[in-house]
């Protein structure tokens, strides 16, 4: 008993580091899963991706001026990131360029440029904590920033939830039957900046991505209906973020790196044996042979 509380309670239960970074982790799983799950439907996993890439320019021009000051590198980071998504729109509409080809341009040019802006004033530390985030030096300023952006996209989901599930599954009859479907795109690629926005506080650009999506495609494995899908992914994200706190602090690994690993162990158990995966679509034919 007491090994079990020295190895899963105590690292949260006597440190405060490791409560704020449980606290931001909880937080951006019942955020950002959600939404990862609705860019998985969407067939906009790359996009999203390509978005976490976008935000750096912003968020880099904000270290040039402030350092790692949270507020100013949050506010540069969702303006690039919205910049990003309209001028990668403008351009598949106005070419003939199709939408990821115009993001997979821009998300090259945002990281080349972001990379730049902070080699500029920072040194190599710098620029692993813009890449990876610090999960573990996580301070009140942004968990209340974390805290509004989980709010405020848990609230945007509930008002547009129909919208967003039929855009999904027949995005042509949305718009045949309402003029939701334009602007429910925008708000959901808003949707995608913010919460990129505050996995970049404590997973960094090149991280914050993998605990959007990959909880999202696990649980694609396991059901097929949108609900139980959005539930599941937040609860893959949430065993995630505990188990990576709790593999980087007894084996002293990087934080953010073993949050992404432990969901892709949880997503690579589940293309094998979730029910929709390699070993139960190979099972459930010979069951019906059988019958």
């Amino acid at each position: 008993m007491s090994a079990l509380y020295d190895g899963l309670i105590a690292p949260f239960a006597e440190f405060g580091f490791m409560q704020r970074a449980l606290g931001g982790a909880i937080l951006l799983s019942l955020s950002a899963c959600p939404v990862g799950v609705f860019l998985m439907l969407r067939r906009m996993s790359l996009t999203g991706d390509a978005m976490a890439h976008a935000i750096l320019p912003g968020a880099a021009i904000g270290f040039l001026f402030y350092g790692l000051a949270i507020v100013p590198m949050t506010l540069g980071g969702l303006v690039a990131g919205v910049v990003v998504a309209l001028g990668a729109g403008f351009v598949s509409r106005l070419t003939v360029q199709k939408e990821d080809a115009s993001m997979a341009a821009f998300y090259l040019i945002s990281l080349a440029l972001g990379v730049l802006i902070v080699s500029l004033r920072g040194s190599n530390v710098d620029l692993m904590h813009v890449l990876f985030g610090t999960v573990l030096a996580l301070n009140d300023e942004a968990l209340t920033l974390i805290g509004i952006i989980t709010g405020t996209t848990l609230v945007t989901l509930a008002i547009f939830w129909r919208a967003l599930v039929a855009e999904c599954l027949d995005p042509l009859f949305l718009r045949s039957v309402s003029r939701l479907g334009p602007p429910v795109h925008f708000v959901f690629l808003g949707l995608v900046v913010l919460n990129l926005v505050g996995g970049f506080q404590a997973l960094g650009t090149l991280l914050a991505v993998g605990l959007m999506m990959l909880p999202a495609a696990a649980a694609r494995f396991w059901t097929s209906r949108v609900m139980p899908m959005v539930l599941l992914a937040i609860v893959i994200g949430l065993v995630s973020c505990v188990g990576g706190l709790l593999m980087s602090y007894h084996a002293s690994l990087a934080s953010g790196p073993s949050i992404i690993l432990v969901a892709g162990a949880i997503y690579i158990l589940s293309t094998l044996a979730g029910p929709r995966g390699i070993l139960g679509s190979r099972i459930r034919p010979q069951r019906h042979r059988t019958a």
